[in-house]
C-alpha cells in the first residue's frame, strides 16, 4: 500500500523509509524522491562566510588528501566484495566533500591534489553507477572526473576518465560512438601514460569495436594490448589505483570479447581466468560467468551456458549489478 500512496504522491517517504530504500534500489536521494538537491538562500553579507570556506580549502594539507584517497579506496574495496547499491549515500557524500574542498581552494598548488583525488573518486562513483543502472549520473559522474583530471593538470586520469564514459555509451546503445571516445581518450594520453593504462585502454577498445560489429578492429586492438601489458602477476597499476590488470586479467578480457565475437575458442581463456580469480571481486567472477555462458551459447553447449548463467545470476544478486542482471537475462533469453 504504501509503494502505490508513494508513486501516487499521497504519502510523501519518510527519512527512514528512503534511507532503506536508497540502499535497496541503488540511487541518490534526490532520484528516490524525484527533487533536485536544495541551495540554500545566500546570506545577505556571505563575503565573511565565502573567506571562512577559501580559508579553509587553503589549509587542506597532504594528511587529508591521503585520507580523501584512503576512503576512497575502502569504497572501492565494499564495491567489489559487495556491490554499490548500498554505498550510494556513502559515496554521495564523499564526492561533496571532495567538491567542496575543490570549489574553494585558489591557487593551483592546493587545487591539484584535491582535483586528483577528485578525479579518482568520481570515476569510480560513476562506475558504480553504471553497475546500478543509473545511466545519467554515471555520465554527469564522468564529466566531473573529466574536469577534475583537467584542473590536476592529469591526462591519465582524463584518458581514463573518457574511455570508461564510453562504457555508458555502450549501455545506451552507441558502442561506435563509444569507440570514438575511447580513441580520443587514447590521443588524450600520447605516448605517455603506464604501460598498464596502455592496456586497458586497447582492450576497452577491443571490447567495444566487437560490440560496434568491428571484429578486425577489435582483434587488432586484443594483439596491441597483448604486447604492451607488463609481465608478472603484479595487477594494481601504482600510477592510477583504479586499474587492476595483468597478464591473466587480459586473458580473460580477451575471452570475453573473443564470447562476445562469437569466436569458439574463447572458452579455453575463461576458464584459465575462472582459475586464477580472485574471490574477493565478487561482481567480476559475475562478469566471468557470464563470459563463460556467452562462450558455451557460440558453441551451442546449452547445459553449460545454462549453468555458468545460474551462478552468473547468484553472484549479481549478491552485489545488486543491475548490469549483470541485465546481460544474464538477455542470455537467458536466448536458451
Amino acid at each position: 500500500m504504501y509503494v502505490s500512496e508513494w508513486e501516487n504522491g499521497k504519502r510523501t517517504i519518510s527519512d527512514r523509509y528512503a534511507t532503506v530504500l536508497r540502499q535497496i534500489l541503488g540511487v541518490t536521494d534526490a532520484e528516490l524522491r524525484g527533487t533536485a538537491s536544495a541551495v540554500p538562500a545566500p546570506a545577505a553579507d556571505g563575503y565573511d562566510e565565502l573567506l571562512s570556506r577559501i580559508d579553509s580549502a587553503s589549509s587542506v594539507s597532504g594528511s587529508m588528501v591521503q585520507a580523501f584517497n584512503a576512503q576512497t579506496e575502502l569504497l572501492r574495496i565494499m564495491d567489489r566484495e559487495r556491490g554499490a547499491s548500498g554505498l550510494v549515500d556513502q559515496m554521495t557524500g564523499h564526492l561533496a566533500a571532495l567538491e567542496d574542498a575543490l570549489n574553494f581552494a585558489v591557487l593551483p598548488n592546493a587545487r591539484r591534489p584535491v582535483a586528483l583525488a577528485l578525479a579518482g573518486a568520481s570515476t569510480l562513483a560513476a562506475w558504480q553507477a553504471i553497475d546500478s543502472g543509473a545511466v545519467e549520473r554515471a555520465w554527469r559522474h564522468y564529466e566531473l572526473a573529466k574536469r577534475a583530471a583537467h584542473d590536476a593538470e592529469a591526462p591519465m586520469y582524463l584518458a581514463h576518465a573518457k574511455a570508461e564514459q564510453a562504457y555508458v555509451l555502450r549501455e545506451a546503445g552507441r558502442p561506435a560512438l563509444g569507440v570514438d571516445l575511447i580513441r580520443d581518450a587514447q590521443r588524450t594520453l600520447g605516448g605517455h601514460g603506464s604501460p598498464r593504462l596502455r592496456a586497458w585502454l586497447l582492450a576497452a577498445e577491443a571490447e567495444l569495436c566487437g560490440h560496434a560489429g568491428m571484429v578486425d578492429d577489435s582483434k587488432r586492438a586484443l594483439d596491441a594490448a597483448m604486447e604492451v601489458i607488463p609481465p608478472g602477476p603484479e595487477d594494481r597499476d601504482p600510477d592510477m589505483l583504479s586499474i587492476f590488470l595483468n597478464g591473466a586479467h587480459l586473458a580473460r578480457w580477451q575471452g570475453n570479447v573473443l564470447a562476445l565475437l562469437g569466436e569458439t575458442d574463447a572458452v579455453g581463456s575463461l576458464y584459465a581466468a575462472l582459475e586464477i580469480a580472485d574471490p574477493s571481486f565478487v561482481r567480476a567472477r559475475a562478469g566471468l560467468h557470464t563470459d563463460l555462458a556467452q562462450a558455451h551459447l557460440a558453441r551451442a553447449e546449452y547445459d553449460d551456458a545454462q549453468t555458468h548463467l545460474r551462478q552468473a545470476r547468484l553472484l549479481a544478486g549478491r552485489t545488486g549489478s543491475v548490469r549483470q542482471r541485465r546481460r544474464v537475462d538477455l542470455l537467458s533469453a536466448r536458451l
